[in-house]
């Protein structure tokens, strides 16, 4: 079941969760760049999750999390922690449910993102930016709420919700060689491993991370979880470590991890704001990154890449830094 937090979720449990969260998400456009593809020497598809309302992927799951509860369990809210775009989510969701959200936000997280979540309705608690200290603080918040946990990632009701970009990814473009999506705990990536494996198993699913947090890069090469308790880079999204649930979906469907620099990864953020004219986070510029650095691989290939989110502090380009 759904609610069992080590339940591994379904091909029709995605179909399920894209139903139910339908009426609360947008069916996101899907951008080309002739610039980028002569650049790349690849036919580069990007699917633009920035655009959701609350601007982030993550919306989906959040989503499916909260319209999935009864009515009873509802009352108490939810509460989650998360370095930005899962609490802005959870809080959207929540707020149009009607229900309380408390989530647990790092006081490095960017104010873009603090003040969405606020801007939602959710009340923020904020700790130290470490797994540990996310982690320490969360269960004291929960316990004094009693809201519903829905964790950013490792949650089989958050991979299904995060499955239904990838169908739509699917529906959108006439057939995939590669779908990229940057890592962090690896929600995206499972509920991507998810859809794929169903719908476009000959597809390969390939993850870009920051080399400053390449923990599921170690992780995929050692074949066990290793995880970083406080890494640093530019992509923060992209901080937190890969847990069971999303390691049983890395591990069995994932073709390959490959890394970025800090530099690579803001001149990639740099081209796309020019050329795809879109804005987007540090973090969802990590795949196009690692294809501009490793063109041989991609030349020739029909490439979906998921942009996760676009909420940044237009204040803190990390070019003008």
């Amino acid at each position: 079941m759904l609610g069992n937090p080590m339940y591994i979720p379904t091909f029709d449990d995605m179909l399920e969760a894209h139903a139910r969260i339908e009426p609360y998400i947008n069916r996101t456009p899907v951008r080309t760049s002739a610039y980028l593809n002569e650049l790349t020497g690849a036919e580069l598809f990007f699917k633009c999750e920035n655009f959701q309302e609350p601007g982030a992927f993550k919306v989906r799951g959040a989503t499916n999390a909260v319209f999935g509860l009864s009515d009873e369990k509802a009352k108490l809210g939810v509460a989650t922690h998360s370095s930005g775009n899962h609490a802005s989510c959870l809080s959207y969701a929540a707020s149009r449910r009607g229900i309380p959200c408390n989530v647990v936000m790092p006081t490095t997280a960017p104010q873009a993102k603090k003040d969405t979540v606020r801007r939602y309705g959710g009340q923020i608690t904020e700790c130290e930016p470490s797994t540990t200290s996310r982690e320490a603080t969360f269960a004291e918040v929960q316990a004094r709420t009693g809201g519903d946990f829905v964790h950013p990632y490792n949650d089989p009701r958050v991979i299904a919700g995060q499955g239904t970009c990838a169908r739509e990814f699917m529906e959108q473009t006439d057939g995939l060689d590669i779908v990229m999506a940057p890592i962090g705990g690896g929600g995206m990536i499972s509920g991507t491993c998810l859809t794929l494996s169903h719908l476009a198993p000959e597809a390969q699913i390939i993850a870009a991370e920051p080399e400053q947090a390449d923990d599921a890069y170690r992780s995929f090469k050692a074949g066990y979880i290793i995880a970083d308790d406080a890494p640093k880079t530019i992509a923060d999204g992209l901080l937190v470590p890969l847990k069971d649930l999303t390691w049983h979906f890395v591990s069995n469907h994932v073709t390959d991890i490959i890394t970025a620099s800090e530099e690579e990864i803001i001149d990639a953020m740099k081209l796309t704001w020019k050329h795809l004219r879109v804005v987007m986070e540090a973090s969802s510029s990590v795949p196009l990154a690692t294809i501009l650095k490793n063109k041989d691989r991609f030349a020739g290939k029909r490439v979906g890449i998921i942009i996760t989110g676009g909420n940044v502090d237009l204040d803190k380009l990390p070019w003008t830094l």
